[in-house]
């Protein structure tokens, strides 16, 4: 029952390590947004919601009444008060809902739910402290994607009309929050799986409008792409890999220099297998998380050294300032 912090302020590599902090859960973890180094969220099974304000030296439970049964793969925090949580799973079973929290998660406002038939929502992403994304699996070929002005309090569907279709069964892993990115003030990007080859749908006008470019990486029913991370406008990573063969060897790292439009393969991972988060470091490495292990790239994923460290199984990652944390499976 343990949750992870990785501190990256020392800049030697051969210094960097996993610190272990006790959640006191054994909730599986999907979702962690960092705010800063001492403010984080987490997000997963059982309606589980967890906030350190010192660094992790302790971990608040945060209470959402009545979601004792939500699974909660998305979370996005602005500050030590003001979180929104995405619970995955179908609508038609009551699991696709959206909360807020003013007041550090001691009381969670219920934002949106939908009764739709075939509703899942997948991730949430936000380009500053009122205008962000929720998406969800397609409905009738489309993305399912929701858009907020105002901080996560209400939530209205984008008219899926311009979008292009999405491929038979394609569609986005919920296993990292990251499979949604954004960039800059109107930039975002979103990458599949499902289907007979990955892709990256892009869009330049927050959302309202996406336009979409085949990758190399390839797909499944059980695999494709996992996570992306964008440093800047151009450049940006995509990692992914197979759910069940999370240690095969697998063609599972993507580059773009571009914004998206093109989509090449770096080296794969060491170790290999399954990567679901991605991340920049401040010391310029990118970092890549999954149930496989850990490890980091020095030169945009030409080459990767393995972080060992038992058991530093996760499935997303999120850093703040010269700290990141990661949150994997059992608490």
């Amino acid at each position: 029952m343990k949750l992870f912090i990785f501190l990256v302020f020392v800049p030697c590599l051969c210094f960097a390590q996993w610190e272990f902090q006790a959640s006191n859960t054994d909730a599986s973890f999907r979702a962690v947004c960092a705010v800063s180094n001492k403010v984080a969220w987490v997000g997963g099974s059982k309606g589980t919601i967890l906030r350190t304000t010192n660094g992790g030296k302790t971990w608040e439970k945060c209470l959402v009444l009545g979601a004792e049964n939500l699974d909660f793969r998305g979370v996005h925090a602005f500050d030590e008060n003001n979180a929104v949580i995405v619970s995955a799973g179908p609508s038609e079973t009551g699991q696709a809902k959206i909360f807020s929290s003013g007041d550090g998660g001691k009381t969670w406002q219920q934002a949106y739910e939908s009764n739709q038939t075939g509703v899942f929502l997948d991730g949430i992403a936000f380009w500053d402290a009122q205008n962000g994304l929720v998406f969800g699996d397609p409905i009738n070929g489309k993305w399912f994607l929701l858009r907020t002005a105002d901080g996560g309090k209400t939530w209205a569907q984008i008219d899926p009309t311009n979008f292009p279709p999405n491929l038979p069964n394609e569609a986005a892993f919920a296993a990292s929050n990251s499979s949604l990115v954004v960039q800059g003030s109107q930039n975002a990007w979103i990458g599949t799986g499902g289907a007979d080859r990955a892709r990256v749908f892009r869009s330049n006008d927050r959302g309202q409008t996406w336009q979409v470019s085949e990758t190399p990486m390839k797909a499944n029913a059980t695999s494709g792409i996992f996570g992306l991370h964008f440093q800047d406008a151009q450049n940006g990573m995509a990692v992914g890999g197979d759910y069940k063969a999370e240690k095969q060897a697998f063609e599972n790292v993507l580059v773009t220099k571009d914004g998206g439009q093109n989509w090449q393969n770096a080296t794969a991972t060491n170790p290999a297998g399954l990567k679901e988060g991605i991340v920049k470091l401040p010391n310029g490495m990118w970092l890549a998380v999954g149930p496989s292990g850990t490890c980091v790239s020095p030169n945009f994923g030409v080459g990767w050294q393995p972080l060992e460290t038992t058991n530093a199984l996760f499935h997303a990652v999120s850093c703040a300032q010269k700290t990141c944390w990661a949150v994997g499976g059992k608490g």
